[in-house]
C-alpha cells in the first residue's frame, strides 16, 4: 500500500515528480510552476487564508498520486460559490470555515483534481485520497470538504464514495471547423450579426490595433510582460467595488520568467501606446480566457480584447475550446455556449449534511434544465444562413 504524506508547501515536492502525475501542456494550471508561483509569491499562503495540504501517496520515494489541497479560511478566490451555505450556517450557529478544499487557487478552469501515475489504478486510488481528505480534515478541524472543477468523472467516483456531485455553468466558445471569422458570424441572425460586426469594426475606427504576444515574444523579456499584466489585471479590480488583488505582482513576475510556454498577452495599442490587453493561457487544443485590463475607455474594447480578437485567433490556430471565463450570461450573445461544471462535496457534520444534501440535488435538477433551455437559445447552435447556402 502507498504511503501518505501531508505536505505543506508545493516546493517540498520535486518538480519533475510532481509533473509526471498529469498531462501539463493539456492542464497547464496543474502544473508544479502554477502551483509554486501562486505559493512562493505568497497569494495562496496562510496570511491570504489558503493553508497548502497537498494529498500525496508514495511507494518507497517515487511519488504515484496527490491531489493540490489547501485549508481555507473563507471562499474568498476558490469560485465554490457556496456563500450562501456558509452564510446559512452561521444564522444556524454551526461552524462552516475552515474548510478543506481540492483545487486550484483562483482558477475557475476544469481538470483532474486526483493526479496518479499511470501505472497505478484509479478506481483505488481515488477513494483512498478521498478517505485521506476526509481524515485529515477532521485533523485540522474541518466539517465542510470540496473538490472544485474537477472532472465528471472524478464527482461521480466520489459521490460514489459518499459525496453530493454538484453542478454549474460557464460559456465556452467551440470552433465548428470554421474557415474563417464570417463562417461563425453566419450562425447568427441578420441582426445579432450586424451587430457583432459594428463591434467587431471598432478598434480599426478608433485607431486601435490589437495583437497576441505568445511564448517566443514573451521570453526575450518576460518581466516587463509580467508587469504589464498585473497592472492591466489591477486596473479592472480597483475599478470594482468587489473586485480582489488576489494575484500580485510577485506571482506573474515568478510565472513568466518560469513557466512563460503556454502563456499569451493580448495587447491593445493606440498611437503606439499600450491602452488594454488581456491575460490568456494556451494549450494546443484549448484557450483559457484570465485576466483583462484597460488603462483607457472605448466603446466595445472589452468584447474585442476579449472575445472576438481571440475567437478569430481560435479558428486561425485550429484551436478546438475558448474558455472565456467565469460567469456571463452576455457570452452567449457571442457565441457561447453553455456548459456543466461539476464538483464534489462532503459535511462531515450531519446538521450541515441533512439540509446541504436535499438543497444540492435540487439545485442540480434546476440547473440540468436550464441547461437544456440555454442551449436551446443559444444562437451557435442554430444554422445559420451561411450553413445553409453552402449546403446548396
Amino acid at each position: 500500500m502507498p504511503t501518505l504524506k501531508i505536505i505543506e508547501s508545493i516546493a517540498a515536492v520535486p518538480e519533475a515528480e510532481w509533473n509526471a502525475l498529469c498531462d501539463i501542456v493539456r492542464y497547464p494550471f496543474l502544473a508544479h510552476q502554477w502551483l509554486e508561483a501562486l505559493e512562493a509569491s505568497g497569494c495562496a499562503a496562510a496570511p491570504t487564508g489558503w493553508r497548502p495540504r497537498h494529498i500525496t501517496l508514495w511507494r518507497g520515494n517515487e511519488l504515484v498520486a496527490a491531489a493540490p489541497t489547501y485549508i481555507k479560511e473563507s471562499s474568498e478566490g476558490d469560485f465554490s460559490r457556496d456563500w450562501g451555505w456558509a452564510d446559512a450556517a452561521l444564522r444556524a450557529r454551526l461552524p462552516y470555515y475552515p474548510k478543506l478544499v481540492i483545487g486550484v487557487p483562483f482558477t475557475p478552469v476544469t481538470g483532474p483534481r486526483f493526479l496518479i501515475r499511470a501505472d497505478e489504478s484509479a478506481e483505488e486510488t481515488i477513494p483512498a485520497l478521498l478517505e485521506a481528505a476526509q481524515a485529515l480534515a477532521r485533523d485540522e478541524g474541518c466539517t465542510v470538504l470540496q473538490v472544485l472543477y474537477c472532472l465528471g468523472e472524478e464527482a461521480r467516483v466520489a459521490e460514489a464514495f459518499g459525496w453530493i456531485r454538484r453542478i454549474e455553468f460557464q460559456y465556452h466558445w467551440h470552433n465548428r471547423d470554421y474557415p474563417d471569422f464570417e463562417r461563425f458570424l453566419g450562425h447568427f441572425d441578420s441582426k445579432r450579426r450586424n451587430q457583432l460586426k459594428r463591434e467587431r469594426r471598432a478598434p480599426v475606427e478608433q485607431g486601435i490595433a490589437i495583437e497576441t504576444l505568445r511564448k517566443e515574444d514573451i521570453a526575450r523579456d518576460p518581466l516587463p510582460w509580467a508587469r504589464l499584466v498585473h497592472r492591466l489585471h489591477r486596473s479592472t479590480v480597483d475599478k470594482l467595488v468587489w473586485g480582489r488583488a488576489y494575484l500580485n505582482q510577485a506571482f506573474y513576475e515568478r510565472l513568466f520568467t518560469r513557466f512563460a510556454g503556454p502563456l499569451e498577452v493580448v495587447v491593445a495599442r493606440r498611437a503606439g501606446n499600450v491602452i488594454a490587453g488581456a491575460f490568456n493561457v494556451a494549450t494546443p487544443t484549448r484557450l483559457f480566457g484570465r485576466y483583462w485590463g484597460s488603462f483607457e475607455e472605448h466603446r466595445y474594447l472589452h468584447f474585442n480584447v476579449c472575445y472576438y480578437h481571440s475567437i478569430e485567433e481560435c479558428i486561425r490556430r485550429g484551436v478546438r475550446v475558448f474558455e472565456g471565463g467565469a460567469g456571463g450570461e452576455h457570452k452567449l450573445t457571442r457565441g457561447f455556449e453553455p456548459v456543466d461544471t461539476h464538483s464534489a462535496h462532503n459535511f462531515l457534520d450531519s446538521r450541515l449534511a441533512t439540509p446541504l444534501s436535499a438543497h444540492i440535488a435540487q439545485e442540480t435538477a434546476q440547473r440540468e434544465r436550464a441547461l437544456a433551455e440555454w442551449r436551446e437559445r443559444s444562437p451557435i447552435l442554430k444554422r445559420g444562413p451561411l450553413d445553409r447556402r453552402a449546403q446548396k
